[in-house]
């Protein structure tokens, strides 16, 4: 195995004792600290729906994505430290790679769900972190829900855990002027998960719609 693999593979393979109380720490300083200061006086960041967030862990956190603000923004509104996954070629760049290990992000090949990623997310229902994934995979045209991917229903399946749906809007344009945007999230009723998992997306589909007012493209990918 040639050593930009072992990289990959370290990655996406996370173990129990890598989500420990330093990582939260690190997260909980940059997400509620650092980035909510820009986010409430920048974009006077709207946050609706707290009520449906559950007391354990035993869900995932699914929203549209919009903007690179998206994740960190997320973390930085819920009560626990929020694991996301991240597209491997992030953790190719040595700083990236840093950052990304300390926000207790792990590398996912997005067309295709390795076993040991599948392994992370039931490492991370044992932790007290809540495991984040984007549906869409990648940023996406603010209006339209598109590009919607099976996988997060499917490891909702393999985990036992119900999704949360989270509505993102406002997120895409890059503000740095005080009370210049405007970004609105709301959070969903659970999805309890089931054997069923064009179920779950269909019903995910239909709550990130209501949530944000955008618009559905049937266009989900296996």
């Amino acid at each position: 195995m040639t050593k930009n693999a072992k990289k990959k593979k370290s990655a996406s393979s996370r173990e129990q004792k890598f989500f420990n109380k330093w990582r939260y720490l690190f997260q909980f300083i940059i997400t509620h600290w650092c980035y909510m200061i820009r986010l409430k006086l920048v974009y006077r960041l709207e946050v609706h729906g707290k009520e449906n967030i559950p007391q354990g862990n035993a869900y995932i956190v699914a929203p549209n994505h919009l903007s690179t603000l998206d994740p960190p923004m997320i973390a930085g509104i819920f009560p626990r430290p929020v694991a996301f996954m991240a597209k491997r070629e992030l953790f190719e760049n040595p700083f990236m790679r840093w950052w990304l290990n300390w926000l207790g992000a792990f590398a996912v090949d997005r067309d295709n769900l390795s076993v040991s990623t599948i392994r992370t997310v039931l490492t991370i229902s044992k932790t007290d972190w809540v495991f984040g994934i984007f549906p869409q995979g990648t940023r996406q045209t603010p209006g339209v829900i598109s590009n919607v991917t099976k996988g997060f229903a499917s490891l909702a399946k393999t985990t036992k855990c119900g999704i949360l749906p989270v509505g993102i809007v406002g997120s895409q344009d890059a503000k740095y002027i005080p009370f210049s945007g405007k970004i609105i999230i709301k959070i969903g009723e659970l999805i309890p998960y089931s054997d069923n998992v064009d179920d779950m997306v269909e019903k995910w589909l239909n709550s990130i719609q209501n949530l944000t007012g955008f618009k559905c493209e049937i266009s989900e990918k296996v």
